[in-house]
């Protein structure tokens, strides 16, 4: 195993699983789709134990490729925090791209602007844990390096089952060195 790969070791699904836990991708999982992807509710074992997660299948042929991958396997292992979603593993065989997270119950905050559900109240706390996520994510006091997300919206925070927001899709990221005062 090259070295590389060494390091996200402990994240890697073999693909068989990831199949048996979703019913070969079958449609009746689905809980949500992207323009690159779709996303299924599953359970499975993980590094963490076994939990009911989020698998979002990349489509090959709309161009989501290989960097956009990485770098999310590669944010999500290094930037850890309550706000932020957790990768909890992630599968490279056959041609398949595959990235397991945490299950968020309550979906996409994109799903409720329109709810009752969402009381003023509980839209300022989702706010609030956004901004939380986004400010550790542009921390340059800390030993990790700035993340601009750079693809902010509705449909990219996440509500677990107690509503506590948590930013998603870091596929579209930057880096960049935590001692610039601005970054372009």
């Amino acid at each position: 195993m090259d070295p590389f790969m060494k390091e996200f070791e402990h994240l890697m699904i073999e693909l068989e699983n990831i199949k048996l836990a979703t019913s070969n991708f079958n449609q009746t999982q689905v809980i949500g789709s992207g323009g690159f992807s779709k996303v299924y509710k599953a359970e499975v074992s993980h590094y963490r134990g076994r939990s009911l997660v989020a698998v979002k299948r990349l489509d090959r042929k709309f161009g989501q490729g290989d960097p956009e991958f990485w770098k999310e396997v590669m944010m999500l292992s290094h930037y850890s925090h309550k706000n932020l979603i957790s990768l909890l593993g992630f599968c490279n065989e056959a041609d398949e791209k595959v990235l397991v997270y945490e299950y968020a119950s309550n979906g996409s905050l994109d799903r409720h602007l329109s709810s009752k559900a969402l009381t003023w109240s509980r839209r300022i706390k989702i706010c609030l844990d956004a901004a939380r996520g986004l400010s550790y994510l542009h921390d340059d006091n800390g030993v990790h390096q700035r993340v601009l997300h750079r693809d902010i919206k509705s449909a990219n925070i996440l509500l677990d089952d107690e509503w506590n927001a948590k930013v998603a899709d870091m596929g579209l990221s930057k880096v960049g060195p935590a001692n610039q005062q601005y970054t372009c």
